[in-house]
């Protein structure tokens, strides 16, 4: 399906891997030209790709959510150097690699670096997007988690960051839309990637059951909580971050979209 993203330009901040690495070649493969910006080392070597008939073209980018200024002239690069809309999404997270349950078993320190990387980084980059935005358009997306809308007491500084994030998306969202401007918010369920293997690692550690290997645990974990009682893949979220950026999705804007196997009904 020609979803009409031919040409224009992504950004896919926390790219070089899981989730964020499938929304950007979701986006190539809708020949949209993709800038992945990460933190990751994988991206100092990382080669550039032209684009061609089958795929758009890619480049990379060291960037820092943290450091507010790696995003302002991220966006200031893009705009001397490409035209046409903007579409940017944030797929950048990470969790306080502890266990949570209950939550006092946190310190107050734990939660800083987690808010700070999933909604403060988040906000500063919409905040460098947005003059590029309003100037040509395009969209702005979130991967929060369903775990910002159930509470979930596996880590609640990462709970109620994502909690957090899909609020600014509603503000953004309204802000925005006298530009033509979409803003709406992606909510994978389970996932297996780095940051989910690393809750069980957290798990494992508290609990003391070195018997249970992560594919067990987890396998039987999302049996239990998803209707569907399968996995939901990194691709699953990226033809749904494209579709969103595309004309099919032109009045869906400061949306809550789950892709969880039925986990949170609405």
């Amino acid at each position: 399906m020609d979803l009409g993203l031919a040409g224009q330009q992504a950004v896919v901040v926390g790219g070089a891997q899981g989730i964020g690495r499938a929304i950007a070649d979701q986006f190539r493969t809708s020949l949209s030209n993709v800038s992945i910006w990460d933190i990751h080392p994988a991206v100092d070597d990382a080669p550039s790709e032209a684009a061609t008939e089958q795929l758009g073209g890619l480049r990379f980018r060291r960037a820092d959510v943290t450091a507010e200024e790696t995003l302002v002239a991220g966006f200031a690069d893009l705009a001397a150097s490409t035209t046409g809309p903007l579409h940017v999404v944030y797929a950048a997270g990470a969790g306080s690699g502890k266990f949570g349950f209950p939550f006092w078993n946190l310190q107050p320190d734990d939660w800083p670096r987690v808010l700070d990387i999933n909604l403060t980084g988040a906000v500063r980059a919409a905040q460098a997007a947005a003059p590029l935005l309003t100037e040509r358009g395009g969209t702005l997306l979130f991967i929060s988690s369903i775990a910002g809308q159930i509470g979930s007491q596996t880590d609640p500084p990462y709970s109620a960051a994502k909690a957090g994030l899909i609020n600014f998306a509603q503000c953004a969202a309204k802000d925005l839309a006298a530009f033509d401007v979409r803003v709406n918010t992606i909510c994978p369920g389970m996932i297996k990637t780095t940051l989910n293997r690393a809750v069980w690692e957290a798990w494992s550690r508290q609990a003391g059951l070195d018997a249970v290997g992560y594919d067990e645990w987890a396998g039987e974990k999302v049996r239990q909580v998803a209707p569907l009682g399968r996995w939901q893949e990194p691709q699953d979220i990226g033809a749904l971050a494209a579709f969103l950026a595309s004309p099919l999705a032109k009045n869906i804007t400061g949306q809550t979209l789950n892709v969880d196997g039925g986990q949170v009904m609405q």
